[in-house]
Parts: structure tokens; sequence; C-alpha cells
């Protein structure tokens, strides 16, 4: 499937990447924190690309990857850096669906001083933090970009490698309803199933299928929706109290934000994370008005149009309040 021939600029960035691969070696791959489909899908490609290229690499996450995603290539083999990090340091970095270069981690923390960094993008926020830098901001996930970088190898595609990248785009567009599912992000799904992808049953248990904790908490946040600005705004919060009582892990809150905003008549839903007394993880959806992006990146934050976030240092009340009112702003 050939590019736009109109984007010249893409075209160079991909072949900046190829040449970044092929001239270097013993590569860490790492994705953000809290990663979601996109992110565990994007690693576990490039890793299966060097795989067969012959190449050394590890993968690794601030975090564990989604029990969910247990199904992917080699995702039991990306190191969980909070429970063993390696000890030793890389100097060679391929970053994946990270908007900026906080949301690597700790995982920093084994980059050496002169590290080369490949950053892999397609958030509209991203700050260009790598030493090459393959961003398409009009992507409907890092997946579609590796789709493209795939083929300036030449690899033989099989069901692995495009089971990985149907997932990252699966999940990214909410199984294809979001405004981000393109006629080319069809045609590129279309052919990742002629690998051999079983699209119905990946939908099915990344898409419609929940954890009874993730129910639980579900309930718990729904009983405290809250509504502002004549309905216009609807949020939720979950506090750590909830996530002990019910069981829950920090993959059960995917999906949670899109409840208020899926009301008809909100512009705008909000889930607000208690993490701890004076920390507040905040995810933001937009319908058509409000772009949640400037939003989030007014508090440190980054991510697309209709759907971003950030961390907020402050209790739980305070942020909830600073946030709405920033929101009203938009409105």
């Amino acid at each position: 499937m050939k590019l736009n021939s109109n984007d010249s600029l893409y075209a160079e960035e991909l072949q900046a990447a190829y040449n970044f691969i092929n001239h270097h070696d013993d590569f860490l791959v790492v994705s953000h924190v809290q990663p979601d489909g996109d992110a565990a899908s994007s690693t576990v490609a490039i890793g299966w690309l060097l795989s067969q290229l012959g190449k050394k690499f590890t993968m690794i996450n601030e975090g564990a990857i989604p029990s969910r995603l247990d199904f992917l290539w080699s995702a039991n083999e990306i190191h969980n850096y909070t429970l063993a990090p390696p000890n030793r340091t890389f100097s060679t970095v391929i970053c994946v669906d990270c908007a900026d270069f906080s949301r690597t981690g700790k995982v920093q923390q084994l980059f050496t001083e002169d590290r080369v960094l490949l950053n892999i993008d397609h958030h509209p926020t991203n700050d260009s933090f790598g030493t090459v830098n393959l961003i398409k901001a009009d992507a409907a996930a890092t997946a579609e970009i590796l789709f493209d970088l795939m083929n300036q190898f030449g690899i033989v595609w099989d069901a692995q490698i495009a089971t990985a990248l149907y997932t990252g785009i699966l999940t990214d567009t909410g199984g294809f309803r979001y405004a981000n599912t393109t006629p080319r992000v069809m045609e590129i799904v279309s052919l990742l199933l002629t690998y051999g992808v079983n699209g119905h049953q990946l939908a099915d248990h990344l898409l419609e299928k929940m954890s009874m904790a993730q129910m639980l908490l579900l309930t718990k946040a729904l009983s405290r929706l809250t509504f502002t600005d004549g309905n216009r705004v609807g949020y939720i919060y979950v506090t750590p109290e909830d996530m002990s009582e019910t069981g829950a892990v920090n993959e059960d809150l995917e999906g949670l934000v899109n409840y208020p905003r899926n009301i008809e008549g909100v512009d705008v839903g909000i889930m607000f994370k208690q993490v701890s007394d004076v920390a507040v993880k905040v995810s933001l959806r937009s319908n058509e008005h409000v772009n949640v992006a400037e939003i989030a990146q007014s508090f440190g934050g980054g991510g697309h149009v209709r759907a971003a976030g950030c961390r907020i240092e402050g209790k739980l009340n305070d942020v909830i309040n600073q946030v709405v009112e920033r929101v009203r702003q938009q409105l």
C-alpha cells in the first residue's frame, strides 16, 4: 500500500527511521507508562521487526502490560521496570506511542547520556524529543505508522505481526467508531485480516468483555456521576479505596471515562483517579466542541483533540475544580 504522494516529509521520516534501525543494534524498546492497546502492540511490533532483522533488543515498560494483551507476540517478554529493572544501561532507544519524553517514566534512568533515540508516535502534542522522529499526527494509532515502517523493510508478513498492528488500531479507534477511522485505516486493517487476524475475536475480547472487578469499579464510579454547565460536562472519580475494595487494577480503568462522555448532551467526559493524597490522574474525552489536548497540555499532559490526559498535584476536590473550570473556559 503506497503512501500519499503529497506526504513527502513523512516519507523522509520513514527513511530516517529505517536507517536508524539498520545502522544500530542492541535496542531498548519502551512505550508509555500504564500502556494501552496501542502502546503494548507497538512495543511487540518493534520487537518482532528487530527479531526478523537479527537485531538484539530488550522490551520494557514502567509497570505491567495489561493481562488482556497477553496474547500478543512475546508480550510476556516485556520487562516490568517496577519489578525488575535490567542491571545495565542502553545507548540506543526506540520509544513508541510516547507523546513526550516524560511518558517513558522511570525507564529513562536506563538511557545513557549520549543515547540516540528513535521517537515513533501519533500524538499531535509530541514535542519531537528523539534524535530521529517519526511522527504522524493524523495517524489513528502508532500501530498505523508501524504498518508503513514495516513495509520499508520488505518483511514477510505473518499472523503475529498482523495481529499486533490490528490490535493497536482496533483499540485506538474504539473499534473503528472514532473520528480517526479513515479510509486508509480500513484499507490497512482489511489487508491485515488477510494474514489470519481474528478480528471478531479481538473485538469481543478487547472491547466487549469486562472483568468482575471492572464492573464493580464502574458501579462505584457511576454512583458519583456529576454534571455541570447545563449537563455539558460530566465527570466521575475513583479513589484508592475503590481500587482496593473491588480488587481492580489499572487496566480496569480503561474505558470508564467514556461513560460520562457518551451521555446525550455531554460535550466533555472526565475521569479523575486519585493516586495519592496529593496527586490525581485525569482522563478527558470530548465529542465535538472542546480540544481536550489543549486542556491536558495546560496541566503538563497531552494527547489528542478528543482524548487526552494529565497528572496534577493536589487534593482530589481541588483538582476537580481546577479541571472543570478549565473545561468551562473552553466551552
